[in-house]
C-alpha cells in the first residue's frame, strides 16, 4: 500500500485504486494493447489487486466474494469479463449506487446516479419519496464461507419494503480485524459480537499494522473466558467508535451474562432464539439516532392550516405571497422556510426557554451524541454561549484565569459578570505575528501565586480556547488534572467554537472537553487510582510551590470535582444554519450549585423569539454526525493532507509558499515526542504525539506562509483570493493565510484552490521576470520585511493599581474599568505619539476601551490596562487597517489623570459577599 501516503488515507487510497484498476483493465482489453504494453497493464492490474486484497474484507461492497471473483477472472486471463466486472464495481463505488442494498447488481446501470451530488436533484424530490437508507453491520465470529453466505441470505430475507433502513454484513473472525473494520469502514453502524472469535487474524495484516491494537490482541488471548473477551472487545470498540450499537449473541447463561455485561451492550441475545429480534433491534438502534424530534415537529407544523392572530406576518409566507413587490423572496428561499415560521410554542412545538417536548428530546439526543451530561441549543452564536456560561458560574469579585488571546466574547462576559481577571500569556510565534496556546506552566504559576496570596478560594474558573484559530490543540486531560491538583473545585470552560467536529474522530476525541471530563471522572472514581494516589502522597509528603510547578501533578480523588463546560459553534465546523451553537455540560455539581443560575443566565441572553430554522438545523446536524460523523471528519482530514501535499510538492508553489509544520507552530519544549511532522509520519506516530505532547496541531488547518510572495496576509486574502477568485478565508497574519477544511470540503474544491494558488504563483513568477532593477529591489525589500523583520509580540502590561485588589497578584476588575468610561468627562483621546511622550515622562496611561486589531483578532488592550511602549510599537508596525477601539483621526480613548486620581484601589472586601456561590 505504498500509495497510501498522508495521515489515515486508506479510504481515499482504496477509491483511487479502484479507479486506476478500472482504467488499467480497460486498456488491457483494447485491441491495440499487445506485447510488452499488454504485459505492462497486466502487471499494473496485478499490483493493484495485491494492494486491494488486504482492504476488501472490511467492506460489504464489493465484499470478499465479489473480490475473489474478479481475482479468479484475472488469474484465468478472462480479461474482458474481468474489465466489465471491475467497471461495474467501480461505478457503484463512485456513485454509491450500492447503497440501495442490492450489492450483487450494484453498478450495472451505466446511467444510475450519474450526478448524485447535484443539489438541484434534492430540491426537486417529492416530499413523500421513501428512500431506504443504507448502512453496514459488523459481525465478529469465525465462519466458513458457506456459513457466511447463509447468514447474508437469511438477513436479506428479513427485509420488508416499508423498512426505513437496509443493511449488509461485514464478517470478520478476530478481535484485531474487528478494530481494523471499525477504523476503516465508516458505513458501520452496529457490531454483533458472538462468542467464537479469535484474538488474532490468520490473514497477513502487515500492511494494516498501523490500525492494529497489539495490547488488545494480548488482552484477547485464549486464557480468558469468551464472555470476558467479548467485554474487552466491546470496550475497545466503544472507545474507538462510541456511536456504534453493540450487541452480544451467546448460547449459555444469557440471563447471567446480561446482568454482568449488559452495560457494555445495547442488547444481549440467545443465539438460537433472538436472531430476528436482533435484526429488529439493529434497525431500531439506527432509527433512534436518526430521530430528529424538533425538526419533525416543525415540519409537521408547517403542513397545518393555521390562522395567525398574534405576531410574525411572515408566518406561512402570507405577507410575501400576497405582495406585489417581494414575491421573488419565495423564489429564492422556497416556500417551506416560511411555512415553518412561527412564534408559537404549542401545537407540537416547544419553548427554547422552558423546553418540555421535542426541543428537550433534541437536546438530550445531542448530549448523547457529544458525550455530555446536558446540552443546550443557542441560536445567536458561541459569543452568547460564552456569556451564558460565564454569567452562570462567576459572581462579582470571583477570580477567573483567562487566555488573553481568546475571543472577545469572553472579555465582555468577564465584564458583565464582574470577574477579576488574571490574563494568561500564550507562547509567541513572532516570525508569523501570532500567538500559540497557553503553556501549562504559565497556568500553574498563576494558580500557585494566587494560593500564596491567600486568594485561591476566590478562584472560580479558567477559560481556554481549544483548539485555537490556528489549530493548536491542548492536552486537555493534563491541564485539568494538574489544575485540580492545586484547586480541586476549579471550573473549566473550554471554548471549542472551532472544534465541534473533533468528537467524531478517534484521535481528536481524546483532546475534547467532554471526553476528557468523562475519562477524568472515571479515573477519580477508580479504587486503584485512589490507592495509587494515597501511596504517592505518603511517599512524597508535602511539596513546595517550586516542586509543584516543576512536576506533573495528580488530583486528590477525595477532593477533586469534575466541572467542565464546552461551547461550540456548530455552524462553523458542522451542519447548522448561521449562529447555531451548543453548550455542553459535564459538571458534577451542576444540579446542586449551577442549574438555577444557568437558567437565569440562559434567560438573560436568549431571545424569547428564537429562530426555529436554526434550532431544526441543530437537530439535523446532530443526526448527521451521529450517523456519519466519522466518515465526514475523516474525509475532512484527508482533504487537508492532500492540500498540504499538493502545495509542498509543487515546484512553483513551493518556491513562494509553504505549509507551516507542527515544528513551526509548536516550539520543541512542548513536544516531548520530538516528531517534527507527525501529520506526515503515519497514524501510529500521530497517535503517539497526541498521547504525549503538550500541544498538537489540528491536521485540518493549513497555515500557509506567503512572505516570499511579497504580499502581506491581508493583501493576499483580499486582492488575490477573494476579489479575483472568490476563495473565502477568515484568518490572516502579517505573512500567513489560514485555510481550513471542513466536512463540506470536497476533493474538487481542494483542486480548485490548488489551481488558484498555481495561477497566483505563475503570474508572480512572470511579473518578477519582467521587473527592472529598481522594481526588483523594492520587491525583495518587501519580501525581507515579511520574512525577517517581525513586530514584537507584547505581553499583557497589567491593570492600573486602582483596578486591582492589592499588588501581589495581577487580577483586575474589568467591569469597574469598563463602566468608568460611561462618563465622558473621565475620558480623553490621545495619539500614539502623545502616549509615547507621557510614558517617557513616567506617567501611566490607562485604556478606557477594548483595542482589538484584526488580525490577530484579540484585544491587545482592555479597559483598565496600562499602555506600554511594546504595545504601542506593535500597533504601529501592524499591517492591518482594522483596529477596533482606535480612531485614526482622534487616537486612543484613555482615562484622564484626574479620573484615575479620583479612584481608590478596588478591594474584594468592599464587594457584597454572597453566602453561596455556585
Amino acid at each position: 500500500m505504498d500509495n497510501s501516503r498522508a495521515y489515515n488515507s486508506v479510504w481515499q487510497f482504496r477509491g483511487d485504486a479502484w479507479c486506476r484498476l478500472e482504467e488499467a483493465a480497460d486498456r488491457l482489453t483494447r485491441p491495440s494493447t499487445t506485447g510488452d504494453l499488454k504485459e505492462e497493464y497486466v502487471a499494473i492490474c496485478h499490483d493493484l489487486l495485491i494492494n486491494l486484497a488486504p482492504l476488501e474484507p472490511y467492506w460489504a461492497f464489493p465484499g470478499s466474494p465479489q473480490f475473489a471473483k474478479i481475482q479468479r477472472l484475472f488469474n484465468a486471463g478472462a480479461y474482458d469479463k474481468f474489465a466489465h466486472t471491475v467497471a461495474r464495481i467501480n461505478r457503484a463505488l463512485t456513485t454509491e449506487s450500492y447503497r440501495t442494498g442490492d450489492v450483487d447488481t450494484a453498478g450495472a446501470d451505466d446511467t444510475a446516479d450519474l450526478f448524485p451530488a447535484d443539489p438541484r436533484t434534492l430540491e426537486s424530490q417529492p416530499a413523500n419519496r421513501r428512500e431506504q437508507l443504507y448502512f453496514e453491520v459488523l459481525v465478529v465470529e469465525k465462519m466458513t464461507e458457506a456459513q457466511e453466505r447463509a447468514l447474508r441470505k437469511e438477513v436479506r430475507s428479513w427485509r420488508r419494503p416499508d423498512d426505513e433502513f437496509v443493511y449488509e454484513l461485514v464478517v470478520v473472525g478476530s478481535g484485531d480485524e474487528a478494530l481494523i473494520a471499525a477504523r476503516l469502514n465508516v458505513n458501520l453502524q452496529a457490531v454483533v459480537i458472538r462468542r467464537r472469535f479469535s484474538h488474532q487474524s490468520p490473514r497477513d495484516l502487515t500492511t494494516l499494522s498501523e490500525f492494529i491494537d497489539h495490547e488488545l490482541s494480548h488482552d484477547l488471548d485464549d486464557h480468558k473466558s469468551p464472555d470476558e473477551r467479548a467485554a474487552i472487545l466491546a470496550k475497545s470498540l466503544h472507545e474507538l467508535r462510541p456511536e456504534l450499537d453493540l450487541f452480544l449473541m451467546t448460547e449459555i447463561e444469557v440471563e447471567d451474562i446480561a446482568g454482568r455485561l449488559g452495560q457494555s451492550f445495547r442488547r444481549v441475545f440467545h443465539a438460537r432464539e433472538g436472531v430476528l429480534e436482533l435484526h429488529l433491534s439493529i434497525l431500531q438502534g439506527v432509527a433512534a439516532r436518526y430521530r430528529t424530534p424538533f425538526f419533525s415537529a416543525l415540519k409537521q407544523y408547517s403542513h397545518r392550516p393555521t390562522g395567525v392572530f398574534h405576531a410574525l406576518p411572515i408566518s406561512q409566507g402570507k405577507s410575501i405571497v400576497n405582495s406585489h413587490w417581494i414575491k421573488d423572496m419565495v423564489g429564492f428561499y422556497g416556500l417551506d422556510v416560511f411555512m415553518a415560521e412561527t412564534s408559537a410554542t404549542c401545537g407540537g412545538l416547544d419553548s427554547l426557554l422552558e423546553p418540555t417536548g421535542p426541543l428537550r428530546e433534541s437536546q438530550q439526543l445531542a448530549a448523547e451524541a457529544y458525550g455530555s451530561r446536558h446540552t443546550y441549543f443557542v441560536t445567536n452564536g458561541t459569543s452568547t454561549a460564552n456569556k451564558i456560561v460565564t454569567q452562570s458560574l462567576v459572581a462579582p469579585g470571583d477570580i477567573v484565569l483567562l487566555d488573553r488571546n481568546c475571543h472577545q466574547s469572553h472579555h465582555y462576559g468577564m465584564m458583565l459578570a464582574g470577574a477579576n481577571v488574571v490574563y494568561l500569556e500564550a507562547y509567541p510565534l513572532a516570525d508569523y505575528t501570532m500567538y500559540g496556546a497557553v503553556p501549562l506552566r504559565e497556568i500553574k504559576s498563576k494558580l500557585l501565586a494566587l494560593k500564596a496570596a491567600g486568594k485561591l478560594d476566590r478562584v472560580k474558573m479558567i477559560s481556554l480556547t481549544n483548539c485555537t484559530f490556528d489549530g493548536i490543540v491542548y492536552d486537555t486531560e493534563r491541564v485539568m488534572e494538574e489544575c485540580l491538583a492545586i484547586k480541586p473545585d476549579l471550573v473549566f470552560l473550554w471554548d471549542e467554537a472551532w472544534f465541534a467536529f473533533a468528537r467524531f474522530h478517534p484521535v481528536y476525541r481524546q483532546r475534547t472537553a467532554m471526553e476528557t471530563a468523562r475519562r477524568l471522572r472515571t479515573k477519580l472514581a477508580d479504587p486503584e487510582y485512589r490507592v495509587s494516589y494515597t501511596e504517592q502522597l505518603t511517599h512524597e509528603g508535602p511539596l513546595s510551590d517550586e516542586e509543584l510547578l516543576n512536576r506533573r501533578l495528580r488530583p486528590d480523588p477525595a477532593e477533586a470535582r469534575v466541572r467542565v463546560y464546552a461551547t461550540q459553534s456548530t455552524h462553523k465546523t458542522l451542519t447548522s444554519l448561521r449562529q447555531g451553537s451548543m453548550i455542553h455540560v459535564f459538571d458534577q455539581d451542576f444540579e446542586q450549585k449551577v442549574s438555577e443560575a444557568f437558567h437565569e443566565a440562559y434567560m438573560a441572553h436568549t431571545s424569547t423569539s428564537p429562530n426555529y430554522q436554526i434550532l431544526a438545523s441543530l437537530d439535523l446536524g446532530r443526526r448527521q454526525v451521529a450517523l456519519e460523523g466519522v466518515e465526514l471528519v475523516q474525509r475532512q482530514i484527508e482533504n487537508a493532507m492532500q492540500l498540504r501535499d499538493a502545495i509542498d510538492n509543487h515546484p512553483l508553489l513551493s518556491k513562494y509558499m509553504s505549509c507551516l509544520r507542527t515544528s513551526d507552530l509548536i516550539p520543541q519544549q512542548f513536544r516531548p515526542s520530538g516528531i517534527a511532522q507527525p501529520l506526515r509520519s503515519g497514524l501510529k506516530n500521530m497517535m503517539a504525539v497526541w498521547d504525549s505532547d503538550e500541544f498538537v496541531l489540528d491536521p485540518s488547518r493549513i497555515t500557509l506562509s506567503i512572505g516570499r510572495t511579497g504580499y502581506d496576509g491581508d493583501q493576499f486574502k483580499r486582492e488575490q483570493l477573494m476579489d479575483r477568485h472568490g476563495v473565502q478565508i477568515n484568518k490572516t497574519s502579517r505573512n500567513t493565510v489560514l485555510f481550513m477544511t471542513n466536512i463540506g470540503t470536497t476533493r474538487s474544491s481542494v483542486a480548485f484552490l490548488v489551481e488558484v494558488l498555481v495561477k497566483i504563483a505563475g503570474e508572480l513568477e512572470e511579473s518578477i521576470s519582467e521587473m527592472g532593477l529598481g522594481e526588483r529591489a523594492r520587491f525583495e525589500q518587501k519580501v525581507r520585511r515579511l520574512t525577517t523583520n517581525s513586530a514584537s509580540l507584547p505581553n499583557f502590561s497589567g491593570f492600573h493599581p486602582v483596578f486591582r485588589d492589592g499588588t501581589q497578584t495581577p487580577e483586575g476588575d474589568v467591569r469597574r474599568a469598563f463602566y468608568l468610561s460611561y462618563d465622558d468627562t473621565h475620558c480623553e483621546y490621545l495619539s500614539t505619539d502623545e502616549i509615547f511622550d507621557k510614558i517617557d515622562a513616567g506617567a501611566q496611561v490607562v485604556s478606557a476601551t477594548f483595542v482589538t486589531p484584526y488580525p490577530p483578532g484579540f484585544p491587545v488592550l482592555v479597559p483598565g490596562q496600562v499602555f506600554s511602549q511594546e504595545i504601542l510599537t506593535f500597533l504601529r508596525e501592524l499591517d492591518t487597517p482594522e483596529i477596533h477601539g482606535y480612531k485614526p483621526e482622534l487616537g486612543f480613548r484613555v482615562y484622564t489623570e484626574k479620573a484615575i486620581e479620583g479612584l481608590r484601589p478596588a478591594r474584594w472586601s468592599d464587594l457584597p459577599q454572597p453566602s453561596v456561590i455556585g
